[in-house]
């Protein structure tokens, strides 16, 4: 987890100070605007496909889920929404994936115009950077590096779909997947051809659909970050240690899921038993990549034994990384705690890695997020036990999926009440926004430097 420089925090507070608004408002604020927008383009007529309005809270839920990338819905994407329906959510994802200032400085760019220092200190806060420090430069890579994984996967997926489909509705389809996927969106148009909420059931023994979709999710959760210094870098041992960390979580975190998964469902009639060993092994490891925020359903969720839903509900907590379009604590988060459980195993009063010392600060923000996420996850997941009477693991399953911005259902959320869909929308959006930039943003005002230091004391701990 990437933490601002104290100038650069100065910085900002000088310039948006007697404005009322911070560049993480902004970025709160820009998000429910896209989603109120949404809602009402989605609340049209025109936007069904039967030509009668889908209703305020449905467009709602809908928008609110597409501009978090999370994937939940009330109503299947492909039989609830008209084309004109379609562009909007494919839109609202795309904004949502890559920050709506991110797209307002695409346009800069194409208009030849300059980037002022409020615009670059917003962008700074929709990625979590450091610094001012070549801030355009990362976001034009990140522009330029999205819509061509963007159109290289909408391209692999529409070979694949114009066969089945035809051609106008199998390329729409391979876009609408690949940008669905690369956002971590897990939106998908394949209800008309396998069912309502089928998601990716249908194909999971295309190893061209999932392996694609799988690579642009995971490539979409590392981080824009990463994505320039693997550019800059070229080589592991000149990745700096931030990348180092991101890449070597994602790839335990991926290998801990498709092993678990493998073993704990190679029986199970309901998802992987019935298939041959090379299916088996490409659908679990497609369900360990889609627990990275990403939404997409190869296996039926519902069929999963408890241990697999179980571990499902800690990674999709735990997400992608920071600046990507993932949602979660994110994996450098992860990482920081386990570090400084080691040190405290250990006995060390520093938290170390690699001959690096990681900041008392930057440890203490890791803690307060990791549990600000973990009590909304509590006490959300009793919440909707208690109003709907369900098991708890399915409701904690629905609260995970949504916090986390993953999607992953176990097919309960249509049939919530009312107050348990609005529960859900909340955390949807919490998830995405960042519970700590929410909180921070709204909650707290300018921090003031501590004018008296109390002497320590003694707890027994444990």
């Amino acid at each position: 987890m990437k933490m601002e420089s104290s100038p650069l925090r100065r910085l900002r507070q000088r310039h948006f100070s007697g404005r009322g608004m911070n560049p993480t408002r902004i970025v709160a604020s820009s998000f429910g605007c896209i989603i109120l927008l949404g809602s009402l383009l989605l609340t049209l007529p025109l936007a069904s496909r039967d030509g009668q309005s889908a209703g305020f809270f449905t467009a709602l839920f809908t928008a609110t889920s597409a501009t978090c990338v999370t994937g939940l819905v009330l109503a299947d994407t492909w039989l609830q929404w008209s084309l004109f329906g379609q562009v909007v959510i494919l839109v609202m994802i795309q904004l949502g994936g890559l920050g709506f200032m991110t797209v307002i400085t695409m346009v800069s760019l194409a208009l030849h115009r300059r980037i002022g220092l409020s615009e670059r200190l917003i962008m700074v806060s929709t990625f979590n950077l450091n610094d001012l420090d070549g801030v355009v430069r990362v976001v034009r890579r990140a522009l330029v590096g999205t819509f061509f994984l963007e159109g290289t996967g909408a391209a692999l997926l529409a070979a694949r779909f114009i066969p089945r489909f035809g051609f106008a509705r199998g390329l729409w389809r391979g876009i609408f997947h690949a940008v669905s996927a690369f956002c971590n969106a897990g939106f998908d148009l394949l209800g008309g051809a396998y069912g309502p909420f089928s998601s990716l059931t249908g194909v999971r023994d295309d190893p061209v659909v999932l392996l694609t979709t799988a690579v642009l999710v995971v490539v979409g959760g590392l981080g824009f970050f990463v994505w320039e210094d693997m550019v800059r870098a070229r080589c592991w041992r000149r990745l700096s240690l931030y990348s180092k960390l991101v890449l070597a979580m994602t790839a335990a975190l991926l290998t801990l899921g498709t092993v678990f998964t493998l073993i704990a469902e190679y029986h199970n009639p309901a998802t992987l038993g019935p298939m041959p060993l090379w299916e088996k092994l490409l659908n679990a490891l497609f369900q360990s990549v889609t627990l990275r925020t990403a939404g997409f359903d190869s296996l039926g969720q519902g069929g999963l034994r408890e241990s697999t839903r179980a571990l499902s509900v800690v990674l999709m907590l735990i997400g992608g990384s920071s600046g990507s379009t993932a949602g979660g604590i994110k994996t450098v988060t992860l990482a920081v705690l386990l570090l400084a459980f080691r040190s405290g195993l250990t006995g060390r009063e520093q938290v170390t890695v690699r001959g690096r010392a990681v900041s008392y600060q930057r440890v203490l923000n890791a803690m307060t997020l990791t549990l600000v996420v973990v009590g909304l996850f509590c006490a959300g997941s009793i919440a909707l036990s208690a109003l709907e009477g369900l098991p708890y693991l399915d409701c904690a399953f629905e609260v995970a999926s949504a916090l986390g911005t993953v999607g992953l259902t176990a097919g309960i959320t249509p049939g919530l009440s009312r107050a348990s869909q609005w529960l859900l929308i909340l955390f949807m959006y919490l998830g995405r926004v960042g519970v700590l930039s929410f909180s921070i943003a709204f909650l707290t005002r300018k921090r003031k430097a501590a004018r008296i230091r109390y002497p320590n004391m003694d707890l027994m701990i444990g």
